[in-house]
C-alpha cells in the first residue's frame, strides 16, 4: 500500500515539475560559468593553464584535509610523539609544496 501511494506521489511530484517549468533567460543564466567557458561555444576550446594548476592545488588541499581526519581517532590510542611527528613532517610537506608553487608563479593570478 506504501508503496502504491509513493508511486503515486512521485508522478505527481513529476507531473507538477513538467507543468510549473519556468523558461525564462536573462543575463546570468547566460552568461559565462565561474571557470570562464561560454556555455553555447564549443567545448573543444582551450582553456586557461593557471585556473587548471589552482585546480589542482584545491584538489591536493582538499585531499590533505581528509587524510588528516582519521588523525583525531588515533589520538588517544597511539603514541603522541609518534603522531605528531608524522603529521609535522605531513605539514611540512604540503609547506614545501605549496613554497615551490608561491616560488614557480603559479598562485600569481596577475602574471598571467
Amino acid at each position: 500500500m506504501s508503496l502504491i501511494i509513493s508511486i503515486i506521489m512521485m508522478i505527481l511530484v513529476l507531473i507538477l515539475n513538467l507543468i510549473s517549468k519556468k523558461s525564462f533567460y536573462d543575463r546570468e543564466k547566460n552568461s559565462p560559468f565561474e571557470c570562464g567557458f561560454d556555455p553555447k561555444n564549443l567545448a573543444r576550446l582551450p582553456f586557461s593553464l593557471h585556473f587548471f594548476l589552482i585546480a589542482i592545488i584545491f584538489i591536493i588541499f582538499d585531499v590533505e584535509l581528509t587524510l588528516f581526519l582519521p588523525m583525531i581517532l588515533i589520538i588517544k590510542t597511539s603514541n603522541l610523539n609518534i603522531l605528531l611527528s608524522c603529521l609535522s613532517f605531513f605539514i611540512f610537506i604540503l609547506l614545501v609544496g605549496l613554497f615551490h608553487e608561491q616560488n614557480q608563479g603559479s598562485l600569481n593570478w596577475t602574471n598571467h
